[in-house]
Protein backbone atom coordinates (compact mmCIF):
# COMPACT_ATOMS: atom_id res chain seq x y z
CA UNK A 1 0.00 0.00 0.00
CA UNK A 2 1.13 3.65 -0.81
CA UNK A 3 3.79 2.95 -2.59
CA UNK A 4 2.94 4.71 -6.12
CA UNK A 5 2.47 1.26 -7.65
CA UNK A 6 1.38 2.53 -11.63
CA UNK A 7 -0.24 -0.56 -12.26
CA UNK A 8 -0.92 -4.22 -10.92
CA UNK A 9 0.86 -6.92 -13.77
CA UNK A 10 -1.88 -9.22 -15.64
CA UNK A 11 0.46 -12.03 -14.26
CA UNK A 12 -0.32 -11.51 -10.87
CA UNK A 13 -2.94 -14.15 -11.21
CA UNK A 14 0.26 -16.98 -11.13
CA UNK A 15 0.26 -16.38 -7.22
CA UNK A 16 -2.34 -18.98 -6.02
CA UNK A 17 -1.30 -19.27 -2.83
CA UNK A 18 -1.95 -15.25 -2.04
CA UNK A 19 -4.65 -14.84 0.94
CA UNK A 20 -4.12 -11.10 1.58
CA UNK A 21 -3.17 -8.13 -0.71
CA UNK A 22 -3.51 -4.42 0.23
CA UNK A 23 -3.16 -2.58 -2.35
CA UNK A 24 -4.74 0.61 -0.85
CA UNK A 25 -3.07 4.34 -1.30
CA UNK A 26 -1.32 3.81 -4.94
CA UNK A 27 -2.10 5.67 -8.46
CA UNK A 28 -3.92 2.55 -9.89
CA UNK A 29 -7.32 3.28 -11.65
CA UNK A 30 -7.95 -0.67 -12.23
CA UNK A 31 -7.36 -4.52 -11.35
CA UNK A 32 -6.30 -6.43 -13.81
CA UNK A 33 -8.62 -8.72 -15.22
CA UNK A 34 -7.28 -11.80 -14.37
CA UNK A 35 -7.43 -10.77 -10.85
CA UNK A 36 -10.42 -12.95 -9.84
CA UNK A 37 -8.07 -15.91 -10.69
CA UNK A 38 -6.59 -15.43 -7.15
CA UNK A 39 -9.10 -17.94 -5.96
CA UNK A 40 -7.09 -18.54 -2.33
CA UNK A 41 -7.27 -14.84 -1.32
CA UNK A 42 -9.34 -14.08 2.21
CA UNK A 43 -8.79 -10.45 2.23
CA UNK A 44 -8.40 -7.58 -0.10
CA UNK A 45 -7.77 -3.91 0.50
CA UNK A 46 -8.16 -1.47 -2.46
CA UNK A 47 -8.48 2.40 -0.74
CA UNK A 48 -8.42 5.14 -2.39
CA UNK A 49 -6.84 4.30 -5.52
CA UNK A 50 -9.19 6.11 -7.94
CA UNK A 51 -11.03 2.10 -8.79
CA UNK A 52 -13.74 2.99 -11.44
CA UNK A 53 -15.34 -0.17 -11.90
CA UNK A 54 -14.59 -3.67 -10.17
CA UNK A 55 -13.92 -6.71 -12.86
CA UNK A 56 -16.93 -8.02 -13.84
CA UNK A 57 -16.56 -11.28 -12.39
CA UNK A 58 -15.50 -10.11 -8.87
CA UNK A 59 -17.44 -12.97 -7.93
CA UNK A 60 -14.72 -15.63 -8.42
CA UNK A 61 -12.68 -14.80 -5.40
CA UNK A 62 -15.26 -17.09 -3.67
CA UNK A 63 -12.59 -17.11 -0.42
CA UNK A 64 -13.35 -13.89 0.38
CA UNK A 65 -13.81 -12.47 3.73
CA UNK A 66 -12.60 -9.05 3.71
CA UNK A 67 -13.49 -6.29 0.97
CA UNK A 68 -12.03 -2.85 1.56
CA UNK A 69 -13.18 -0.36 -1.34
CA UNK A 70 -13.48 2.31 0.25
CA UNK A 71 -12.33 6.26 -1.05
CA UNK A 72 -13.03 4.96 -4.15
CA UNK A 73 -15.04 6.24 -7.94
CA UNK A 74 -17.45 3.33 -7.89
CA UNK A 75 -20.93 4.01 -9.57
CA UNK A 76 -22.16 0.76 -9.65
CA UNK A 77 -21.83 -2.56 -8.37
CA UNK A 78 -21.20 -6.21 -10.90
CA UNK A 79 -23.82 -8.83 -10.37
CA UNK A 80 -21.48 -11.15 -9.96
CA UNK A 81 -20.46 -9.83 -6.27
CA UNK A 82 -23.50 -11.67 -4.88
CA UNK A 83 -21.00 -15.17 -5.66
CA UNK A 84 -18.97 -13.57 -2.53
CA UNK A 85 -21.00 -16.14 -0.23
CA UNK A 86 -17.92 -16.31 2.56
CA UNK A 87 -17.94 -12.66 2.69
CA UNK A 88 -17.86 -10.78 6.13
CA UNK A 89 -16.66 -7.50 5.87
CA UNK A 90 -17.73 -5.29 2.56
CA UNK A 91 -16.57 -1.14 2.88
CA UNK A 92 -17.70 0.82 0.22
CA UNK A 93 -17.61 3.96 2.04
CA UNK A 94 -16.91 7.11 0.00
CA UNK A 95 -17.80 6.15 -3.49
CA UNK A 96 -20.21 7.33 -5.96
CA UNK A 97 -22.61 4.34 -5.47
CA UNK A 98 -26.33 5.52 -6.50
CA UNK A 99 -27.66 2.46 -6.48
CA UNK A 100 -27.54 -0.35 -4.40
CA UNK A 101 -28.26 -4.43 -6.20
CA UNK A 102 -30.93 -6.53 -4.35
CA UNK A 103 -28.39 -9.26 -4.70
CA UNK A 104 -26.56 -7.72 -1.68
CA UNK A 105 -29.18 -9.55 0.36
CA UNK A 106 -27.65 -12.68 -0.48
CA UNK A 107 -24.42 -12.54 1.57
CA UNK A 108 -25.64 -13.87 4.12
CA UNK A 109 -22.66 -14.22 6.35
CA UNK A 110 -22.07 -10.27 6.20
CA UNK A 111 -21.05 -8.84 9.55
CA UNK A 112 -20.26 -5.58 8.64
CA UNK A 113 -21.48 -3.25 5.77
CA UNK A 114 -20.57 0.32 5.31
CA UNK A 115 -21.97 2.56 2.36
CA UNK A 116 -21.47 6.13 4.11
CA UNK A 117 -20.42 8.63 1.99
CA UNK A 118 -22.28 8.06 -1.06
CA UNK A 119 -25.19 8.87 -3.48
CA UNK A 120 -27.65 6.11 -2.50
CA UNK A 121 -31.63 7.63 -2.53
CA UNK A 122 -33.23 3.95 -1.21
CA UNK A 123 -32.02 0.49 0.16
CA UNK A 124 -33.35 -2.41 -1.25
CA UNK A 125 -35.73 -4.85 1.22
CA UNK A 126 -33.31 -7.54 0.31
CA UNK A 127 -31.01 -6.16 2.60
CA UNK A 128 -32.77 -7.35 5.70
CA UNK A 129 -31.99 -10.85 4.40
CA UNK A 130 -28.53 -10.54 6.39
CA UNK A 131 -29.38 -12.28 9.63
CA UNK A 132 -25.89 -11.94 10.80
CA UNK A 133 -25.25 -8.36 10.25
CA UNK A 134 -23.79 -6.81 13.43
CA UNK A 135 -22.99 -2.95 12.00
CA UNK A 136 -24.47 -1.08 8.86
CA UNK A 137 -23.29 2.46 8.19
CA UNK A 138 -25.67 4.57 5.70
CA UNK A 139 -24.94 8.03 6.69
CA UNK A 140 -24.04 10.63 4.16
CA UNK A 141 -26.46 9.70 1.39
CA UNK A 142 -29.61 10.86 0.27
CA UNK A 143 -32.07 8.46 1.93
CA UNK A 144 -35.93 9.53 2.55
CA UNK A 145 -36.63 6.16 4.19
CA UNK A 146 -35.48 3.30 5.11
CA UNK A 147 -37.21 -0.48 4.51
CA UNK A 148 -39.59 -2.00 6.80
CA UNK A 149 -37.78 -5.33 5.64
CA UNK A 150 -34.69 -3.38 8.02
CA UNK A 151 -36.46 -5.52 11.30
CA UNK A 152 -34.86 -8.66 9.91
CA UNK A 153 -31.19 -7.62 10.93
CA UNK A 154 -32.01 -9.21 14.05
CA UNK A 155 -28.18 -9.46 14.98
CA UNK A 156 -27.33 -5.51 14.52
CA UNK A 157 -25.86 -3.66 17.26
CA UNK A 158 -25.01 -0.80 15.30
CA UNK A 159 -27.32 1.63 12.69
CA UNK A 160 -25.73 4.61 11.80
CA UNK A 161 -27.78 7.02 9.46
CA UNK A 162 -26.89 10.23 10.20
CA UNK A 163 -26.93 13.16 7.70
CA UNK A 164 -29.49 11.81 4.96
CA UNK A 165 -33.31 13.00 4.06
CA UNK A 166 -35.24 10.95 6.67
CA UNK A 167 -38.67 11.61 8.14
CA UNK A 168 -39.72 8.89 10.25
CA UNK A 169 -37.93 5.54 10.98
CA UNK A 170 -39.66 2.00 10.29
CA UNK A 171 -41.45 0.94 13.07
CA UNK A 172 -39.68 -2.38 12.71
CA UNK A 173 -36.61 -1.13 14.45
CA UNK A 174 -38.19 -1.74 17.30
CA UNK A 175 -37.28 -5.88 16.12
CA UNK A 176 -33.87 -5.28 16.68
CA UNK A 177 -33.61 -6.06 20.20
CA UNK A 178 -29.78 -6.35 20.06
CA UNK A 179 -29.53 -2.70 18.66
CA UNK A 180 -26.86 -0.38 21.37
CA UNK A 181 -26.14 2.18 19.01
CA UNK A 182 -28.43 4.29 17.21
CA UNK A 183 -27.37 7.86 15.37
CA UNK A 184 -29.78 9.79 13.21
CA UNK A 185 -28.14 12.57 13.77
CA UNK A 186 -28.62 15.68 10.64
CA UNK A 187 -31.90 14.26 9.14
CA UNK A 188 -35.24 15.16 9.06
CA UNK A 189 -37.14 13.71 11.95
CA UNK A 190 -40.47 14.82 12.50
CA UNK A 191 -41.28 11.91 14.89
CA UNK A 192 -39.59 9.26 16.78
CA UNK A 193 -41.58 6.00 16.50
CA UNK A 194 -43.38 4.29 19.37
CA UNK A 195 -41.42 1.43 18.84
CA UNK A 196 -38.07 2.85 20.01
CA UNK A 197 -39.07 1.86 23.32
CA UNK A 198 -38.37 -2.13 21.88
CA UNK A 199 -34.58 -1.66 21.88
CA UNK A 200 -34.38 -3.08 24.90
CA UNK A 201 -30.23 -2.80 24.48
CA UNK A 202 -29.71 0.35 23.34
CA UNK A 203 -27.07 2.34 24.78
CA UNK A 204 -27.15 5.19 22.89
CA UNK A 205 -29.25 6.99 20.96
CA UNK A 206 -28.29 10.40 18.63
CA UNK A 207 -31.02 12.17 17.69
CA UNK A 208 -29.35 15.77 17.22
CA UNK A 209 -30.03 18.67 14.44
CA UNK A 210 -33.67 17.50 13.02
CA UNK A 211 -37.64 18.26 13.47
CA UNK A 212 -38.85 16.47 16.38
CA UNK A 213 -41.20 18.01 18.77
CA UNK A 214 -41.35 15.15 21.36
CA UNK A 215 -40.19 12.64 22.54
CA UNK A 216 -41.94 9.05 22.74
CA UNK A 217 -43.52 7.78 26.41
CA UNK A 218 -42.04 4.90 25.20
CA UNK A 219 -38.21 5.93 25.82
CA UNK A 220 -38.88 5.06 29.40
CA UNK A 221 -38.25 2.06 28.69
CA UNK A 222 -34.79 1.67 27.59
CA UNK A 223 -33.30 0.36 30.87
CA UNK A 224 -29.43 0.55 29.31
CA UNK A 225 -29.49 4.13 27.65
CA UNK A 226 -26.44 5.74 28.43
CA UNK A 227 -26.26 8.76 25.72
CA UNK A 228 -28.98 10.83 24.97
CA UNK A 229 -28.65 13.20 22.78
CA UNK A 230 -31.58 15.64 21.12
CA UNK A 231 -29.88 18.84 21.06
CA UNK A 232 -30.83 21.23 18.30
CA UNK A 233 -34.65 19.84 17.42
CA UNK A 234 -37.80 21.73 18.13
CA UNK A 235 -38.64 19.68 21.75
CA UNK A 236 -41.68 21.49 23.34
CA UNK A 237 -41.88 19.47 26.27
CA UNK A 238 -40.43 16.02 27.75
CA UNK A 239 -42.22 12.92 28.66
CA UNK A 240 -42.07 12.71 32.45
CA UNK A 241 -41.38 8.54 31.17
CA UNK A 242 -38.05 10.10 30.45
CA UNK A 243 -37.15 9.43 34.19
CA UNK A 244 -37.75 5.32 33.59
CA UNK A 245 -34.04 5.61 31.69
CA UNK A 246 -32.45 4.15 34.73
CA UNK A 247 -28.90 3.76 33.17
CA UNK A 248 -28.95 7.52 31.86
CA UNK A 249 -25.19 9.15 32.13
CA UNK A 250 -25.32 11.77 29.83
CA UNK A 251 -28.44 13.61 28.75
CA UNK A 252 -28.28 16.45 26.17
CA UNK A 253 -31.46 18.83 24.95
CA UNK A 254 -29.19 21.84 23.91
CA UNK A 255 -30.95 24.25 21.85
CA UNK A 256 -34.83 23.33 21.64
CA UNK A 257 -38.04 25.24 23.33
CA UNK A 258 -38.65 23.22 26.42
CA UNK A 259 -40.04 25.61 29.14
CA UNK A 260 -39.44 22.82 32.05
CA UNK A 261 -38.09 19.96 32.79
CA UNK A 262 -39.83 17.19 34.29
CA UNK A 263 -39.34 16.28 38.25
CA UNK A 264 -39.65 12.80 37.22
CA UNK A 265 -35.77 13.10 35.76
CA UNK A 266 -34.72 12.30 39.37
CA UNK A 267 -35.18 8.68 38.85
CA UNK A 268 -33.00 8.55 36.60
CA UNK A 269 -30.11 8.45 39.73
CA UNK A 270 -27.33 7.82 37.10
CA UNK A 271 -27.57 11.05 35.56
CA UNK A 272 -24.10 12.73 35.61
CA UNK A 273 -24.34 15.57 32.89
CA UNK A 274 -27.27 17.45 31.97
CA UNK A 275 -27.14 20.00 29.10
CA UNK A 276 -30.92 22.68 28.77
CA UNK A 277 -28.70 25.14 27.17
CA UNK A 278 -30.51 27.28 24.74
CA UNK A 279 -33.99 26.64 25.79
CA UNK A 280 -36.58 28.68 27.82
CA UNK A 281 -36.63 27.36 30.84
CA UNK A 282 -38.39 29.57 33.85
CA UNK A 283 -37.23 27.52 36.65
CA UNK A 284 -35.32 23.63 37.43
CA UNK A 285 -37.57 21.11 39.15
CA UNK A 286 -36.23 20.70 42.95
CA UNK A 287 -36.02 16.99 42.12
CA UNK A 288 -32.88 17.56 41.08
CA UNK A 289 -31.02 18.07 44.21
CA UNK A 290 -31.05 14.27 44.68
CA UNK A 291 -28.90 13.49 41.81
CA UNK A 292 -25.18 13.39 41.80
CA UNK A 293 -24.35 15.85 38.59
CA UNK A 294 -21.34 16.93 37.74
CA UNK A 295 -22.11 19.21 34.75
CA UNK A 296 -25.45 21.25 34.28
CA UNK A 297 -25.42 23.54 31.65
CA UNK A 298 -27.69 26.54 31.30
CA UNK A 299 -26.30 28.53 28.69
CA UNK A 300 -23.40 29.05 25.96
CA UNK A 301 -21.48 31.68 27.89
CA UNK A 302 -21.66 29.83 31.28
CA UNK A 303 -18.48 31.16 32.25
CA UNK A 304 -18.40 30.12 35.99
CA UNK A 305 -17.69 26.18 36.73
CA UNK A 306 -19.02 26.63 39.92
CA UNK A 307 -23.09 27.59 40.39
CA UNK A 308 -25.21 27.80 43.55
CA UNK A 309 -28.74 27.71 43.25
CA UNK A 310 -31.61 28.55 45.73
CA UNK A 311 -34.48 27.19 46.47
CA UNK A 312 -37.45 29.24 45.76
CA UNK A 313 -41.57 28.86 44.80
CA UNK A 314 -43.82 28.88 41.85
CA UNK A 315 -46.22 31.93 42.59
CA UNK A 316 -48.38 30.28 39.71
CA UNK A 317 -48.44 26.84 41.42
CA UNK A 318 -46.47 27.24 44.79
CA UNK A 319 -44.28 24.37 43.61
CA UNK A 320 -40.78 24.15 45.27
CA UNK A 321 -38.37 24.68 42.65
CA UNK A 322 -34.69 25.84 41.73
CA UNK A 323 -33.63 29.06 40.59
CA UNK A 324 -30.50 30.79 39.84
CA UNK A 325 -29.13 34.22 37.94
CA UNK A 326 -28.80 32.07 34.92
CA UNK A 327 -32.86 31.47 35.01
CA UNK A 328 -35.48 32.04 33.56
CA UNK A 329 -33.73 31.33 30.08
CA UNK A 330 -34.78 33.14 27.17
CA UNK A 331 -33.97 33.39 23.37
CA UNK A 332 -30.43 35.54 22.83
CA UNK A 333 -30.56 37.75 20.00
CA UNK A 334 -28.38 36.82 17.32
CA UNK A 335 -26.38 39.91 16.89
CA UNK A 336 -26.17 41.28 20.69
CA UNK A 337 -23.82 37.82 22.52
CA UNK A 338 -22.73 40.45 24.80
CA UNK A 339 -26.68 41.14 26.03
CA UNK A 340 -26.79 37.86 27.57
CA UNK A 341 -30.31 36.94 29.90
CA UNK A 342 -28.02 36.59 33.31
CA UNK A 343 -26.70 39.23 33.34
CA UNK A 344 -29.85 40.73 32.77
CA UNK A 345 -31.19 39.28 36.15
CA UNK A 346 -28.16 39.76 37.91
CA UNK A 347 -28.38 43.72 37.36
CA UNK A 348 -31.80 43.71 38.65
CA UNK A 349 -30.85 41.74 41.41
CA UNK A 350 -28.00 44.27 42.46
CA UNK A 351 -30.36 46.93 41.85
CA UNK A 352 -33.46 45.68 43.71
CA UNK A 353 -30.96 44.81 47.09
CA UNK A 354 -28.16 46.73 48.90
CA UNK A 355 -24.93 45.02 49.52
CA UNK A 356 -25.61 44.25 53.30
CA UNK A 357 -29.28 42.77 52.07
CA UNK A 358 -27.59 40.25 49.73
CA UNK A 359 -24.84 39.08 51.58
CA UNK A 360 -27.75 37.90 54.61
CA UNK A 361 -29.56 36.22 52.23
CA UNK A 362 -26.41 34.56 51.09
CA UNK A 363 -26.22 32.85 54.02
CA UNK A 364 -29.43 31.23 54.24
CA UNK A 365 -29.11 29.97 50.95
CA UNK A 366 -29.11 26.62 50.37
CA UNK A 367 -26.54 25.50 48.01
CA UNK A 368 -28.47 22.43 45.95
CA UNK A 369 -25.94 21.99 43.26
CA UNK A 370 -22.52 22.22 42.32
CA UNK A 371 -19.78 21.45 39.63
CA UNK A 372 -17.02 19.49 40.51
CA UNK A 373 -15.17 19.83 37.18
CA UNK A 374 -14.83 22.57 34.95
CA UNK A 375 -16.00 20.96 31.76
CA UNK A 376 -15.51 22.50 28.71
CA UNK A 377 -18.47 22.35 25.95
CA UNK A 378 -17.07 21.17 22.70
CA UNK A 379 -20.35 22.79 20.96
CA UNK A 380 -19.40 26.18 22.61
CA UNK A 381 -17.38 26.77 19.77
CA UNK A 382 -20.27 27.30 17.11
CA UNK A 383 -20.54 31.01 17.69
CA UNK A 384 -17.18 31.97 17.54
CA UNK A 385 -16.60 35.18 15.16
CA UNK A 386 -12.97 33.61 14.24
CA UNK A 387 -13.26 32.79 10.72
CA UNK A 388 -11.01 30.27 9.46
CA UNK A 389 -9.83 29.71 5.47
CA UNK A 390 -11.62 26.58 4.52
CA UNK A 391 -9.74 23.37 3.81
CA UNK A 392 -10.78 20.87 0.81
CA UNK A 393 -13.44 18.57 1.98
CA UNK A 394 -12.98 14.66 1.19
CA UNK A 395 -15.60 14.81 -1.40
CA UNK A 396 -13.72 17.76 -2.98
CA UNK A 397 -10.96 15.94 -3.42
CA UNK A 398 -12.05 13.04 -4.84
CA UNK A 399 -13.53 15.20 -7.54
CA UNK A 400 -10.06 16.70 -8.11
CA UNK A 401 -8.42 13.63 -8.10
CA UNK A 402 -11.46 12.18 -10.83
CA UNK A 403 -10.67 15.26 -13.36
CA UNK A 404 -6.73 14.39 -13.27
CA UNK A 405 -7.33 10.64 -13.63
CA UNK A 406 -9.54 11.18 -16.80
CA UNK A 407 -7.07 13.89 -18.14
CA UNK A 408 -4.31 11.23 -17.71
CA UNK A 409 -6.96 8.58 -19.80
CA UNK A 410 -7.45 11.45 -22.44
CA UNK A 411 -4.20 12.88 -22.86
CA UNK A 412 -2.80 8.94 -22.89
CA UNK A 413 -5.38 7.76 -25.93
CA UNK A 414 -4.11 11.32 -27.92
CA UNK A 415 -0.55 10.71 -27.05
CA UNK A 416 -0.89 6.47 -28.53
CA UNK A 417 2.70 5.18 -28.46
CA UNK A 418 4.43 8.21 -28.89
CA UNK A 419 7.70 9.28 -27.22
CA UNK A 420 6.23 12.04 -25.52
CA UNK A 421 4.29 9.75 -23.89
CA UNK A 422 6.70 9.41 -21.09
CA UNK A 423 7.01 13.00 -20.59
CA UNK A 424 3.14 13.59 -20.24
CA UNK A 425 2.55 10.81 -17.89
CA UNK A 426 5.16 12.14 -15.66
CA UNK A 427 3.74 15.89 -15.75
CA UNK A 428 0.16 14.41 -14.69
CA UNK A 429 2.01 11.67 -11.58
CA UNK A 430 3.45 15.36 -10.53
CA UNK A 431 0.20 16.81 -10.37
CA UNK A 432 -1.77 13.71 -9.19
CA UNK A 433 0.75 13.76 -6.09
CA UNK A 434 0.49 17.36 -5.43
CA UNK A 435 -3.88 16.50 -5.49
Amino acid sequence: SSADIPEIPESISHCRALQVADFSGNPLTRLPESFPELQNLTCLSVNDISLQALPENIGNLYNLASLELRENLLTYLPESLAQLQRLEELDLGNNELYHLPETIGALFNLKDLWLDGNQLTEIPQEVGNLKNLLCLDVSENKLECLPEEISGLTSLTDLLVSQNLLQILPDGIGKLRRLSILKVDQNKLIQLTDSIGDCESLTELVLTENQLQSLPKSIGKLKKLNNLNADRNKLTSLPKEIGGCCSLNVFSVRDNRLSRVPSEISQATELHVLDVAGNRLTYLPLSLTTLKLKALWLSDNQSQPLLTFQTDTDPETGEKILTCVLLPQMPSEPGCQDNLPRCGALESLVNEMSDETWNERAVNRVSAIRFLEDEKDEEDNEMRTLLRRATPHPGELKNMKKTVENLRNDMNAAKGLDSNKNEVNNAIDRVTTSV
